[in-house]
């Protein structure tokens, strides 16, 4: 198969010198870690989390849909207070289910101020409720928390669209074709239930008062090029405002 891309550099998550090989236009999915096998999103998030949160180790990080490489497997080996979860539809909310603890980040049971990092990978296009997904973040957040998490931004400058919504009898209605993405829990997919545009920024800030920021990368020497890589930070200000709270 021909090699679409290739460089050399340090990959931010193994942190090892490697070859990054993309064998597919779409770099996304394909411009792996000739050693750990993550992708590019997923070291986008990663040089997002050291720069603002080197300290990660030390705090309580939940991240919700983990996968098991890339950022997942890095917080769960380095983070002593890592907290992984998985929505299991049906299994009560808060109980561990086959060995994980089910919740669902539109209501979560975790305490008011009990969680110093939420992270989530392409986890926001799949809610059918952001808004109450952003509430329940901000919420459980520490003062100085933050929400460090990739989403699609299909739409870029046009606005969000909704794809479909989740009606009161518990069906589904779709507004535009289903679309699913791939779910660590259930091999049918994951239901996409909204295209984002850059207004997702004030989206969150309508939804929950919080400010977002948005880093985009491209660096071929830490694998750092791909479509829709862009990292959100979400902050939850500090009880003493300090100049990253702004």
């Amino acid at each position: 198969m021909a090699v679409i891309l290739e460089s050399t550099g340090l990959c931010p998550i193994c942190r090892q010198d490697v070859n990054f090989v993309a064998n597919h236009p779409w770099l996304r999915d394909s411009f792996l870690c000739s050693n750990c096998g993550s992708i590019p999103r997923e070291r986008a998030l990663m040089v997002a989390l050291e720069m603002f949160y080197p300290n990660w180790r030390e705090l309580v990080i939940h991240e919700s849909s983990p996968v098991l490489r890339g950022v997942s497997k890095t917080l769960k080996e380095g983070c002593a207070n890592y907290l992984p979860t998985q929505y299991f539809v049906g299994q009560p909310l808060g109980e561990i289910f086959n060995g994980v603890r089910c919740e669902n980040l539109e209501k979560m049971t975790f305490a008011d101020e009990s969680i110093d990092l939420h992270i989530s990978q392409d986890v926001a296009e799949h809610v059918f409720d952001p808004s109450a997904a952003f509430k329940e973040i901000a919420r459980t957040l520490r003062p100085g928390g933050a929400h460090v998490f990739t989403v699609p931004i299909v739409r870029k400058q046009d606005p969000s669209r909704r794809r479909a919504v989740l009606q009161a009898d518990n069906t589904v209605r779709h507004i535009e074709p289903a679309q699913y993405h791939g779910n660590p829990v259930d091999a049918s997919g994951a239901l996409v239930t909204i295209d984002w545009g850059y207004d997702i920024l004030s989206y969150i800030s309508e939804a929950c008062g919080l400010n977002t920021i948005m880093l985009y990368f491209d660096d071929l020497q830490r694998g750092l090029r791909a479509e829709y890589i862009e990292v959100l930070i979400t902050r939850k200000p500090s009880a003493q405002r300090s100049a990253i709270d702004i």
